[in-house]
């Protein structure tokens, strides 16, 4: 039991035995600076259940936890707020507590829990990854780690958009003017020379749409009757036909961007356990359709078509099969969590990152889910996340105005590099460690700023303004930590003791506070499926360990215990930082 809960047990004791009331919860808030205390006490709620003034009420409950609690030194009333001050010994017990830095604030999965899918990425075949799955893969890879953290079994996946029309257009075009070249033949990797192609269908396309206006069509009878569209369609039926000549052709390209793919998440530093392909679960669901209308979950309309009537549920109809018998996006997605659950009988629930445009799809989902008896169905999350927009504007795959994921790694690496010159940072350092280093830098700024944003708020990203070594940034932490490093390579001392009870500096206190909340962010990241929460812990860590750094002196400390315990301090925080960081899948840098 932590100080907060042992606290929260004594309060409710106090209520029961002075006021005669039992008390659900206890509401507790950090002590404001300008008074003395520790922790806070907020009487206001407790009024529903004791009557009378609050100030009074405080003092009670205070002389009752002082009597009652070896842990309570003091405490004073402000209106109705009870400041509890706790002796030094008990964050000193707590330091000492931590014997394992390297899993301080983890738990240790049990074999026995259910496992947790979280899907992630999931792009189509028809071009590279862009700033907007940059920010999907990095949201879901770190709600992966941090949900494992909190104690959780996690498989990472994701269902790669293999087939369908988009695809088709850049087979198409590729075909069309190609002229056969490869990735090897042209040095761009698989994934950049088939969006190219993505983009040449589309302005072939628009050539073909004015000509046809040209002739007398209306733009929208032009849209549908443009050849190439045309051409691409029955490209698209010979190839769910098993026509080998587009069969062939489709698993060539496709090869291509997948290697593309993998070296783009190699740089990003993200991975997977397993992956699906709408190629091979477009299919599914049709069997549990077939099984829900028996039931009851489904109906069957005039025309044939089969629907879910969810208006009782505050929605709309969803069609999950057409009048012709094929599935829709709803129907394979019903298989293939379905499926997924056959082929890993320990999941319990899955998270899915897709952005906010998809909120209704996904409840739609989940409802049918849990109406086709689905135990499984009450976890499940949809992930939502807002757009990533650039001070230039919004970004459009089609017109090839994209920001394509390597090369804002590139990018970052080369602002890191000219930032770094600028501050004169990097004396001593070889030409390859610098590149480590930038790339490194780079990497941690960006996904440190998409990161500590609520998932569900839209982003402006500037590169400029993510790499600054001061402020809410990576690289300010990162920096941090370096700086940490370098204190413990000179300190020369056995921080392998406990550290006896003395009485401690306020800014010693005050960090030891911020890190005696990590398992308990670490916690609440995973209920809530929010990175911010730990990166803008890890800020606020920092900038405590820099107003320690700045007030105190950790190497001059006045005798060898105190410095012993400072270093030792500092270690645990540069611990608790590399963790966390290790939680948004950001590296630190040893010197900086």
């Amino acid at each position: 039991m932590n100080l907060q809960d042992t606290l929260s047990h004594n309060v409710k004791q106090a209520v029961k035995s002075v006021f005669k009331a039992d008390l659900e919860s206890v509401e507790f808030q950090a002590t404001r600076k300008e008074f003395a205390g520790d922790i806070t006490v907020v009487v206001f709620p407790m009024l529903r259940v004791v009557k009378g003034n609050p100030v009074q009420i405080g003092e009670q409950i205070g002389n009752y936890l002082l009597a009652e609690m070896d842990e309570v030194k003091a405490f004073n009333v402000v209106k109705g707020f009870l400041n509890i001050e706790i002796h030094d010994k008990v964050y000193i017990q707590f330091f000492n507590g931590i014997k394992d830095q390297d899993k301080f604030g983890f738990v240790t999965t049990k074999p026995s829990d259910k496992a947790v899918m979280v899907e992630y990425s999931s792009p189509n075949t028809n071009k590279p990854l862009h700033l907007g799955h940059v920010r999907n893969n990095l949201l879901g890879y770190s709600v992966a780690e941090i949900l494992k953290a909190s104690g959780k079994k996690v498989y990472k996946t994701q269902i790669i958009n293999d087939r369908g029309i988009h695809i088709c257009k850049s087979m198409l075009a590729w075909k069309r003017f190609g002229n056969g070249e490869t990735p090897d033949s042209t040095g761009l990797k698989g994934d950049k020379l088939v969006g190219n192609y993505y983009v040449k269908f589309d302005q072939e396309y628009k050539k073909e749409i004015q000509q046809l206006v040209s002739e007398g069509q209306t733009e929208e009878e032009a849209k549908k009757h443009a050849p190439i569209l045309l051409e691409a369609q029955e490209m698209l039926q010979k190839w769910e036909a098993g026509d080998q000549e587009v069969v062939t052709l489709w698993k060539t390209m496709n090869t291509w961007v997948y290697d593309g793919f993998d070296i783009t998440y190699k740089n990003l530093g993200v991975d997977f356990d397993t992956l699906y392909y709408e190629s091979e679960t477009y299919l599914l669901g049709k069997e549990f359709v077939a099984e829900g209308l028996k039931t009851g979950v489904f109906l069957k309309k005039e025309d044939g078509s089969v629907w879910c009537d969810l208006t009782d549920d505050g929605l709309d109809e969803k069609i999950v099969l057409r009048s012709d018998g094929t599935a829709v996006y709803m129907t394979q997605d019903i298989g293939t969590a379905i499926q997924r659950v056959k082929d890993f009988p320990d999941v319990g629930g899955m998270v899915y990152t897709v952005g906010n445009e998809q909120e209704y799809h996904f409840q739609v989902l989940f409802l049918i889910i849990k109406k086709l008896g689905f135990e499984w169905a009450d976890n499940l999350y949809h992930l939502s996340y807002g757009m990533v927009d650039l001070p230039s504007g919004k970004m459009k795959s089609r017109e090839g105005t994209v920001v394509d994921a390597d090369d804002l790694i590139v990018e970052m690496a080369h602002t890191a590099e000219e930032i770094s010159k600028d501050l004169g940072k990097l004396d001593g350092y070889t030409e390859d460690e610098k590149k480590i280093l930038y790339k490194t830098i780079g990497l941690g700024a960006l996904k440190y700023f998409i990161l500590k944003v609520d998932p569900r708020k839209r982003i402006l990203f500037d590169p400029k303004e993510s790499i600054d070594f001061q402020g809410n940034t990576g690289p300010f932490i990162q920096y941090t930590y370096a700086r940490i490093q370098s204190i413990l390579r000179k300190s020369e001392t056995d921080n392998s003791e406990d550290i006896h009870s003395f009485a401690l500096h306020i800014k010693e206190k005050e960090l030891l506070k911020q890190l005696e909340l990590f398992p308990e962010v670490v916690q609440n990241a995973a209920a809530h499926y929010s990175p911010a929460l730990i990166a803008n812990y890890t800020y606020d860590l920092v900038k405590e360990f820099n107003s320690f750094y700045q007030n105190v002196s950790i190497l001059g400390a006045d005798n060898a215990q105190e410095k012993v315990f400072r270093v030792k301090l500092s270690e645990t925080v540069a611990k608790v930082i590399k963790n966390a960081f290790g939680l948004l899948g950001i590296d630190v840098p040893e010197r900086m």
